[in-house]
């Protein structure tokens, strides 16, 4: 089974953080399939790309709480909103300075924009879909910034889950596990790390953003017309093996 062109026409998506990986890969995917699509970037390069792709695109910091009010402010209406944006910094987390920016982009910046998407998804009845991470269950030494932060992500998804049901609002989250980005560029040409992933994926594959961006639009269709507070691991069974 798989989604007919026109599945998502006339929704407005919005992909926070949709320029690069597997934000530009869900972007692409609601794009292909009828929606009209926003997506945000924090480098303005990464805009001018998804631009000449034929995105609709713009900069958005999303430790900026203005600029996030401003980007939705503008917005005559949203059905779907996918939190991406996030950054990971191996290695320097330990430091409280790292730490806490990791967490005001991944965790503070999710927040951010769900509540300012609130009102515009309530009157369209529409959805969120935040970005988890195998780090939402279990730690990582060289990451506890990015791992506390994706923890974080996924208790948040529930809580908004339960307290914007009756707005009619669902919120759920994805949480992939390797997958084939330019973040993860140098782990796949470590022959031995790379060859260490795939023995622990009974799938025995990378993911790649397209398998992220399936799971995103059913958690945005009416199939998942019954699901919220998920969070849904994409990772080839990574995380039960």
């Amino acid at each position: 089974m798989s989604f007919s062109r026109d599945s998502f026409s006339g929704r407005q998506v919005l992909v926070v953080g949709g320029t690069s990986g597997i934000g530009a890969g869900i972007a692409q995917a609601f794009d292909a399939h009828g929606a009209r699509v926003l997506v945000t970037g924090a480098m303005a390069a990464e805009v001018a790309l998804a631009r000449q792709q034929g995105l609709q695109a713009q900069v958005l910091d999303v430790r900026d709480g203005a600029a996030v009010k401003a980007c939705f402010d503008a917005l005559t209406g949203l059905h779907v909103l996918v939190n991406c944006a996030g950054v990971i910094r191996r290695g320097q987390e330990h430091e409280p300075d790292v730490f806490a920016d990791v967490i005001d982009i991944n965790l503070n910046g999710t927040q951010r924009c769900c509540a300012a998407a609130r009102s515009l998804l309530a009157a369209s009845g529409g959805y969120i879909i935040n970005t988890a991470s195998m780090l939402s269950f279990f730690g990582g030494g060289l990451v506890p910034g990015y791992s506390s932060s994706k923890g974080g992500v996924a208790q948040l998804t529930k809580s908004l889950a339960i307290a914007w049901a009756a707005d009619g609002i669902r919120v759920n989250a994805l949480a992939p596990g390797w997958i084939a980005t330019p973040l993860t560029d140098a782990l796949q040409r470590d022959a031995s790390r790379s060859a260490a992933i795939l023995a622990r994926t009974p799938l025995a594959r990378w993911g790649t953003p397209a398998d992220v961006a399936g799971a995103a639009m059913f958690l945005a269709s009416d199939l998942a017309s019954f699901v919220t507070g998920v969070v849904l691991p994409v990772d080839g069974g990574y995380l039960i093996s």
